[in-house]
């Protein structure tokens, strides 16, 4: 026992005695990895309450459609609270410089996140038409504004918010609604409407099954329009992001990747293996983390008036101590994170079956 505990507190003594720009750089890639496993997880759920209201002809479906993520997607939010968390321990400047400049977006972000929460609880609760197709509209409404809002902030990161030396924003709401971030709002919108359409294909049967896979179809196209639209953008509009790639020429292997990603979807469609069409799809919205964050780096919230203004993983972090300390917690934290969402996976895969208890 005392050995186990000698053992425990040399492995901790290693993570403190590391520099405080390693931390920080091993921070900033957990921040990644929760960002990832965010998309990839509450991407297919937010993209069935895309679909719901347009997929689903009869009150019975519209259950069934709830009920494909009726026991997972709470669980699938604790990534984002995590990832909140994270940010918060490991970065409190750039914390405090995004909840307090982008508080009105945010604010419609926790609005549209509890109305999705709200109207799964709450639809079932009243046998009437009127009552179910407002909490149908409410869900949909919810799935929407929260992944547009979530591609609004990706493009304004990429391109830069104003800041003054104080890192306070110094823009307003509306100039976060530039036509370059609506853009990649709508490609995350159509994004986990595809993810959301797979999944949800992979999840019923029968009659409603094949009633989807035209809407698969559908999805995939207005995706691929806005993923070309969206990448010959960037390439012209943030050179930040090429240069990246231009500076670490083994990191193209990820838009090849991407782009391998994107074609696999309709072949894995057609041919009927709409499985590899739903890891082709996380696929894909894992590369795009990943290109998000390579094009960021070493910024957390570059600045676009003054260069300088920027908060970096370095002049945002914590202390060495408190990232250490932080980084012990989060190697033990993590992995249960990660045990518990595989048990609720498996305890409730195969087809979506309606039941007293359902929604």
């Amino acid at each position: 026992m005392i050995e186990a505990v000698n053992d425990l507190t040399l492995f901790a003594d290693g993570f403190l005695s590391l520099s405080r720009n390693s931390l920080a750089n091993i921070w900033f890639l957990l921040l990644a990895v929760l960002l990832t496993g965010y998309a990839i997880l509450d991407g297919f759920d937010l993209g069935v309450g895309i679909l719901h209201p347009f997929v689903a002809r009869n009150n019975t479906e519209r259950r069934l459609v709830m009920n494909s993520i009726g026991p997972i997607w709470d669980g699938n939010e604790v990534w984002l609270v995590t990832f909140g968390g994270a940010l918060f321990a490991a970065f409190p400047e750039a914390y405090a410089t995004v909840f307090s400049g982008f508080y009105l977006p945010l604010m419609l972000l926790l609005f549209a996140l509890i109305l999705r929460a709200v109207s799964l609880e709450f639809r079932g609760k009243v046998t009437s038409n009127a009552w179910r197709h407002l909490w149908d509209s409410a869900f949909f409404l919810g799935s929407c504004l929260a992944t547009f809002l979530f591609g609004v902030a990706v493009g304004n990161m990429m391109l830069g918010v104003p800041l003054d030396p104080h890192h306070e924003y110094i823009g307003t709401f509306l100039s976060l609604l530039n036509p370059y971030s609506i853009v990649v709002g709508l490609l995350g919108v159509f994004a986990f409407a595809l993810h959301g359409s797979i999944f949800l294909y992979l999840k019923t049967e029968g009659d409603f099954q094949q009633h989807l896979r035209p809407v698969m179809w559908r999805m995939y196209f207005v995706f691929a329009a806005l993923f070309v639209v969206v990448t010959l953008w960037t390439t012209f509009t943030v050179p930040r992001a090429v240069e990246t790639l231009h500076a670490h020429p083994w990191l193209w292997v990820v838009p090849i990747l991407n782009v391998l990603a994107v074609l696999n979807i309709p072949r894995a469609i057609s041919k009927g293996i709409e499985g590899y069409a739903f890891i082709s799809s996380s696929c894909v919205i894992a590369a795009f983390v990943v290109l998000f964050i390579t094009a960021l780096f070493p910024f957390l919230v570059p600045a676009s008036n003054d260069i300088s203004n920027s908060l970096t993983i370095l002049n945002a972090s914590s202390s060495e101590k408190t990232l250490g300390i932080m980084l012990l917690i989060a190697l033990i934290g993590m992995p249960c994170v990660i045990a518990y969402s595989a048990v609720i996976y498996w305890t409730f895969r195969g087809k979506v079956k309606l039941e007293e208890t359902s929604y």
